[in-house]
């Protein structure tokens, strides 16, 4: 596991440095600083502090010993990554792009997304400019949240529904990715409307949006159905769904 790590590490921080050196105008991805009201912004942030401290308190914690961690370090990375891919929708002052954060919440839990989320987002922000630092605390209740939290919550009833654990983790992928961005076009409208009509704005925001995220989430599904499955497989006992239960396809 920790030259699986190193090795992906190596490659998150190489597919940085290509994004940084290309020649092209980069895309502000995710909420871009200066888009949101400063009374926004810090109300998104205040609403994530929180929740990234109870979150880093699960990192620290050795529920699955010591050799877990370097498994999350993986999915960290992984996340970084995935959402390091943006389709630039300038109408909405952001960008689509997959998230990962649903196979991060099947894989680590969703308490530990939101840090690791985080993580990623502050490091892209700071070193790559997608996003921002102001509006850290709305993209991490976008992605590291939302995203998270309705995956896994998908899965979750998907598997007590009956549904085999790869069809639950393709719905867990399909609606984290959804989530994020229905929760991002809140946050855009929110911060945007002028008149108090915020459904209108919202529903204009998901308009822009919708023609590369719908197919974006349904192939965010099939991914997180595959690495799904491909854990599943070869390590059940790295997936808190499966610890000390036994659970097959």
């Amino acid at each position: 596991m920790t030259i699986i790590t190193k090795r992906v590490t190596a490659i998150a921080g190489i597919a940085a440095l290509i994004v940084a050196a290309a020649p092209d105008p980069a895309y502000a991805m995710h909420i871009s600083d200066g888009v949101l009201p400063a009374g926004w912004a810090v109300f998104w942030w205040a609403l994530a502090a929180p929740l990234v401290a109870w979150s880093a308190k699960a990192l620290e914690a050795k529920n699955g010993g010591v050799s877990e961690k370097p498994f999350v370090g993986l999915v960290g990375s992984a996340v970084f990554i995935i959402s390091l891919m943006p389709i630039p929708v300038p109408v909405a002052g952001s960008c689509s792009h997959p998230c990962g954060v649903g196979l991060a919440a099947l894989l680590i839990g969703p308490r530990r997304v939101v840090a690791i989320s985080a993580v990623a987002l502050a490091l892209q922000a700071v070193f790559l400019a997608h996003g921002g630092l102001t509006t850290l605390g709305a993209n991490i209740m976008s992605m590291g949240v939302a995203g998270a939290l309705a995956g896994y919550a998908t899965f979750t009833v998907a598997r007590k529904l009956g549904a085999p654990a790869v069809a639950g983790a393709f719905m867990a992928g399909l609606v984290s990715d959804w989530a994020t961005y229905s929760f991002t076009s809140l946050e855009l409208a929110s911060g945007l409307t002028i008149d108090g009509s915020i459904l209108p704005m919202f529903g204009a925001i998901m308009a822009a949006f919708s023609p590369t995220q719908i197919p974006l989430g349904i192939l965010e599904g099939f991914v997180t159905a595959g690495a799904y499955r491909f854990v599943m497989e070869r390590r059940p006992e790295l997936l808190p769904a499966m610890r000390g239960a036994g659970e097959r396809a």
